[in-house]
């Protein structure tokens, strides 16, 4: 079908989660003189840190330089897993035993803390736990995952299962994959009702938050910091850098350890419910073995599929990346050919060069970065965490916080390697290397 073809009328090249919670245009506040805590970014990680610093009686600003969760916590697919990516035994490898289990159990927490934090605290962001199915896009795959989850892992019981391939019509309705795997704890929300949530809970308790703020330089005074932005300056006894895809050269040392990658999704039209019955009868978060992974959903009122992935060798408008990605939904689901789109956007993430996301404190600037693209959990927990250490509610690190963030030499924050990283990942993808 032709390119224009594939859009439906209405079209938007905006995130679907904002229909419901459209961006807040209310005009910014006067920038405070000072404050106990500044927050650079108005996203899940920088939210979360600021509730606890003003629950715990801090004079608490939030800095943003768009309007708030206009980055990624608005972007994403909506996907809450246990956010780390290497394994026991990798990890083990690495750091040891005991740091293996406890980067593990970070995982697992951030998991759990989402999904309390959200009932506890009354926020209607569509949570469920519904599961995730992980499917073998090549036989060895398969063999692969089912080699991976029988592993001993003395962290947690993850409760994952292997589908065959005959099984699955009862778990997706495609005949694309060798099987799979499934992670029964891991849920879906909705990340537009997520971030509102917080943002109200942010006002109650007397956060300012202050949008088309962007900070231009970051001054190490003795002691605290002074921060200048477009609307002027401020000093602040404390400072979190919350940007983590959005990192710029406000601190090198933070931007030469994150590596900033697009993302790019869709939301098809509405669809019939029989139909979505038929191919998604357990309502699962779904993702494959690719190294160029594929993430995807149905909607929360499962009216629709909302399908993400990296489809470029560099960064794309969503207008030409939106009907490429509806080309490959169509491979995976041939009743989907002639579906539209109605909404393609992109959002950027950070991968760390050791894919495990990083937390630490510096001298009083703290700072969470690089969730590898499974942050909607781990960022609000890292959040938390650095805002019960504002408060002085708590003194220790997490694990993710007690290993080395590694970098690059010659790398300065412009990831000059992605295109052919993406190229390569294309070709093993494709033997399965």
């Amino acid at each position: 079908m032709a390119a224009a073809s594939v859009f439906a009328e209405g079209y938007k090249s905006a995130p679907y989660w904002w229909e419901a919670s459209p961006l807040s245009t209310e005009a910014a506040p006067e920038l405070p003189a000072e404050a106990d805590v500044a927050v650079i970014g108005s996203g899940y990680t920088g939210l979360h840190a600021a509730l606890q610093a003003a629950r715990g009686g801090l004079a608490t600003v939030v800095l943003e330089a768009e309007a708030p969760g206009w980055g990624c916590s608005t972007r994403n697919g909506g996907q809450v897993s246990t956010s780390v990516k290497p394994g026991y035994a990798s990890l083990a490898q690495r750091y040891g035993a005991e740091i293996a289990e406890g980067i593990l159990r970070d995982g697992q927490a951030s998991l759990d803390f989402t999904r309390d934090f959200i009932a506890a605290e009354g926020i209607d962001a569509s949570f469920r736990a519904v599961g995730r199915f992980h499917g073998a896009h090549l036989a060895k795959s398969y063999d692969q995952l089912a080699r991976e989850i029988a592993a001993p892992n003395p962290s947690l019981e993850t409760g994952a299962y292997m589908v065959p391939r005959a099984k699955m019509a009862a778990e997706l309705g495609t005949g694309a994959y060798h099987g799979g795997v499934v992670f029964p704890r891991h849920a879906s929300l909705d990340p537009g009702k997520y971030h509102a949530g917080l943002m109200r809970l942010c006002r109650e308790a007397g956060v300012q938050i202050i949008p088309q703020c962007r900070v231009t330089e970051l001054e190490r005074l003795r002691p605290g910091f002074r921060l200048r932005t477009e609307r002027g300056a401020l000093r602040a006894g404390q400072v979190v850098l919350a940007t983590n895809g959005y990192s710029g050269p406000l601190s090198p040392w933070h931007q030469r350890r994150v590596i900033p990658i697009g993302s790019y999704v869709i939301a098809t039209e509405a669809l019939d419910p029989a139909l979505m019955d038929r191919l998604f009868p357990t309502d699962r978060i779904l993702s494959d073995t690719r190294k160029l992974v594929y993430y995807y959903r149905p909607s929360p009122d499962r009216s629709r599929v909302l399908f993400g992935g990296r489809v470029s060798l560099s960064e794309a408008d969503p207008e030409r990346t939106g009907p490429i990605l509806l080309r490959e939904l169509v491979k995976l689901f041939p009743e989907l050919a002639g579906t539209r789109i109605c909404h393609s956007w992109s959002g950027t993430v950070a991968f760390s060069f050791d894919t495990l996301a990083h937390t630490g404190t510096d001298d009083g600037l703290h700072y969470a970065m690089g969730y590898c693209g499974s942050g909607v959990g781990m960022a609000g927990y890292l959040g938390h965490r650095i805002g019960k250490r504002l408060a002085g509610e708590e003194d220790t690190l997490p694990w993710t916080g007690r290993v080395p963030v590694p970098t690059r030499p010659f790398y300065t924050g412009s990831p000059w390697f992605l295109a052919p990283s993406v190229l390569v990942y294309r070709i093993r993808d494709r033997f399965g290397w």
